[in-house]
């Protein structure tokens, strides 16, 4: 299926390991795992708009073409077939000068995170709960040499192929799992993982996943949501956080320096901690759901609507 051009692209890299297990597992996936509406979203994308974008922006913003490569009815027919794949999450992506405004200000995050990395240039990179690929085509931007994605949510897989019909770049893709259906590789220079941790039930299995797709002196960038603490303090939410039903853990920065070290990575550091604004995470014409605003306390920000401390987000930077 779409998997194909992947494969091609990895023999003779440093990932062509994944090519004697990975199709199996992405064989099953698409035999038994397909949402009800993935082939109506694929009949979809077939049916956007083909045109060519002229221009090409990765490093500042994800902007592909100019309102000048297509004629207004094939930009209005993009923003409605567009539109069927809403809740757009993360972003912004600029299509042809027409604005895809997110629900997150994904690239406040990559402003936070990228003066840290080790240089992207010429690594094979894997994206942990990648979402629609927002960060992932930031990456490519900042010339890696491969950039692969995994995230289960088989919309955001659908979203992905949408902006990837406008750059059909060989060097990114996407694969529709969960960090426990990928095989254990070995082979990744640098492994993010933004936004995933307290979703888990086991953090530090979660954290030795992250840590079996690293090549040795491979770097780590995790991001999270935290607490103030120390090493031993951990909030472990009741049924609810900020009206999320799967959040499980949320350690202090030195609980979870702590947790990394437990699992074997090294020169472990906070590099930044941000709290999350009503700015960087709201609703949008592109995504009409709840978000921030009504996740938090009205009377008092600093607080989730359940009584917890509103999200504060840290990135930590190790290597294995």
């Amino acid at each position: 299926m779409q998997f194909t051009e992947f494969y091609r692209r990895i023999i003779d890299s440093p990932l062509q390991g994944l090519l004697t297990t990975l199709p199996p597992i992405l064989e099953h996936w698409y035999k038994e795992n397909l949402h009800g509406e993935f082939h109506q979203w694929q009949k979809t994308i077939k049916n956007l708009p083909d045109v060519t974008a002229s221009q090409i922006e990765l490093k500042d913003k994800v902007s592909f073409g100019t309102a000048e490569d297509i004629v207004p009815g094939q930009l209005k027919r993009l923003e409605v077939l567009l539109k069927q794949f809403m809740p757009w999450r993360k972003g912004p992506f600029d299509l042809f000068d027409m604005h895809i405004d997110t629900e997150w200000r994904s690239d406040w995050k990559w402003d936070r995170v990228l003066p840290h990395l080790t240089p992207l240039k010429g690594r094979a990179v894997l994206d942990v709960g990648c979402g629609s690929g927002y960060h992932m085509w930031r990456m490519l931007g900042e010339e890696a040499d491969i950039v692969v994605g995994a995230d289960p949510s088989q919309l955001f897989l659908a979203q992905f192929q949408c902006i990837h019909k406008y750059n059909p770049s060989p060097d990114i893709h996407l694969l529709p799992l969960g960090i426990e259906e990928l095989p254990k590789s070995e082979c990744f220079d640098t492994v993010f993982s933004m936004g995933v941790l307290y979703h888990r039930r086991s953090p530090l299995d979660f954290l030795s996943q992250l840590k079996d797709q690293l090549r040795k002196g491979g770097e780590l960038v995790l991001e999270t949501i935290v607490i103030d603490g120390d090493q031993n303090q951990v909030l472990v939410p009741g049924e609810r956080y900020a009206k999320m039903r799967n959040v499980w853990f949320i350690p202090s920065c030195d609980a979870l320096k702590h947790w990394m070290e437990r699992v074997g990575f090294k020169d472990v550091r906070v590099v930044d901690i941000d709290t999350t604004s009503l700015e960087e995470q709201r609703k949008t014409d592109w995504m009409e759901n709840e978000s921030l605003e009504d996740f938090l306390d009205a009377d008092d920000l600093t607080k989730t609507i359940e009584g917890y401390p509103a999200p504060k987000r840290a990135v930590v930077i190790a290597t294995k």
